[in-house]
């Protein structure tokens, strides 16, 4: 049997558990009981860059609330986060991977005027994750977020803005923060803003 709580397990696949996510949350419009209780991910679905074929990640996220846009808006509670599929972190309890910068419960969004943050962490591997790859090649998206679906433009934070998102992105989830110290690579901080 696939281990699907501990990544560092032999058994753990991250497709697996990626899967499971995938189907409760749109069973349960976004909520999470038996996988990932108690937090608040997005579904991130992306054209792959050779195959043309649609791809779906969970991912955990922060609203992006300056005031051009609004300040970054992550929870104070959110756990420890780390790749693209769930999995507890070395220091804490089952999170979710960087695909998963999982978010606890929180007031609800306005998510056509605002724009949704996650990180392409990929567990600080040398590699940027696939979706992320995908995303470069067709930056059209598409984004689940509770029960809403609509399309969505991602792009790289760069300079400043990446500096101010990538704050929120490690205040709202601890676990990030030694990411970027362990890979030589810059990880991207993807803005994600809805088209309609």
């Amino acid at each position: 049997m696939t281990e699907t709580r501990d990544p560092r397990s032999r058994g753990f696949d991250f497709r697996v558990v990626n899967q499971a996510v995938i189907a409760e949350y749109r069973a349960n419009g976004g909520r999470l009981e038996k996988t990932l209780s108690g937090s608040r991910l997005l579904l991130l679905t992306t054209v792959g860059e050779r195959t043309g074929r649609p791809h779906t990640t969970p991912l955990g996220y922060v609203v992006d609330g300056h005031p051009a846009h609004g300040a970054p808006d992550a929870p104070p509670n959110a756990p420890n986060v780390t790749r693209d599929g769930p999995h507890a972190t070395p220091s804490g309890p089952p999170a979710t991977p960087d695909s998963l910068n999982a978010r606890p419960d929180g007031p609800e969004r306005d998510v056509p005027t605002r724009r949704l943050v996650v990180y392409a962490t990929n567990m600080a591997a040398a590699a940027h994750p696939q979706w992320y790859r995908n995303l470069l090649a067709h930056p059209k998206v598409t984004v689940e977020l509770d029960a809403d679906r609509f399309d969505a433009e991602a792009s790289t934070a760069v300079g400043a803005e990446r500096e101010r998102l990538y704050a929120a992105l490690v205040d709202g989830m601890p676990g990030l923060r030694t990411h970027q110290e362990q890979t030589t690579r810059e990880i991207p901080v993807v803005v994600l803003a809805a088209l309609r």
